[in-house]
């Protein structure tokens, strides 16, 4: 990550800007996106989560505030996944954190491919019948704890099994996104105590970058492709790019 300098920039910027296009019109997607380029370029896994969680600070603080005001937000629902999503992603921060990346990485990998092959599975039964979800505050805690250690998933686990117990997906997507500024924050906050700034580089810089331009553009991407199919796409750009970075590592 050290000899990275500004002319890897641009294509930081465009990932962030791809990744937030299609987080902010689906819910999910902009840190198992960025988490899986960084590690495929030889980020260690847990610089590569501090960096996406940082960005996603101020993304998903934009996000929040856009998806508040037009009303998507459940707020008990916003609650019941907020704070237990907190403690999960503290714990998997400092987990991730305190042991040796090279050893983590290919579980991450693997873990990122399970994501991307669940999104496939989605893509084939969206959207679900509506009912009120009952199984939340776990949830929460394991998708905080995932997305920690994963460098992604808070949205990918909690938005999507939300929506496989039947809730709204537009009041799903407005809550999750809200919920996981708050998410984001602690998990940051979590590595920069135990990695110290320098976790944050040229990565972090292009993506924040990318990410902040494409926040407020989210929503029309939403109504001009079909979720369904939105859904299609990342699940084979995930599990494609996560496949040939764990056969790189096993090879």
């Amino acid at each position: 990550m050290d000899g990275l300098d500004l002319s890897a920039l641009p294509l930081f910027i465009l990932v962030g800007f791809g990744a937030q296009m299609v987080d902010g019109a689906l819910g999910m997607a902009f840190g198992v996106i960025s988490n899986t380029l960084l590690l495929s370029l030889g980020v260690p896994p847990a610089a590569a989560s501090a960096s996406v969680h940082m960005v996603e600070t101020f993304t998903t603080a934009a996000s929040g505030i856009s998806h508040a005001v037009h009303r998507n937000v459940n707020w008990k629902l916003f609650l019941r996944i907020a704070i237990p999503g907190m403690l999960g992603g503290a714990l998997g921060a400092y987990v991730l954190s305190n042991i040796d990346g090279n050893v983590a990485k290919p579980f991450i990998l693997a873990y990122l491919i399970a994501i991307g092959l669940y999104l496939l599975w989605r893509s084939r039964h969206y959207p679900p019948k509506e009912r009120s979800p009952k199984i939340v505050e776990p949830l929460g805690l394991a998708g905080g704890f995932l997305d920690a250690a994963g460098g992604g998933g808070w949205g990918p686990v909690v938005t999507s099994n939300l929506l496989v117990q039947g809730a709204s997906p537009r009041t799903t997507i407005g809550t999750v996104n809200t919920a996981e500024f708050f998410v984001t924050s602690t998990i940051s906050a979590t590595f920069i105590t135990h990695l110290g700034w320098e976790a944050f580089t040229t990565a972090t810089v292009g993506l924040l970058a990318g990410g902040l331009i494409a926040a407020p553009f989210g929503a029309i991407l939403a109504k001009r492709i079909e979720p369904k199919l939105l859904m299609l796409l990342v699940g084979i750009v995930l599990t494609a790019t996560s496949l040939f970075g764990l056969y790189r590592i096993l090879a």
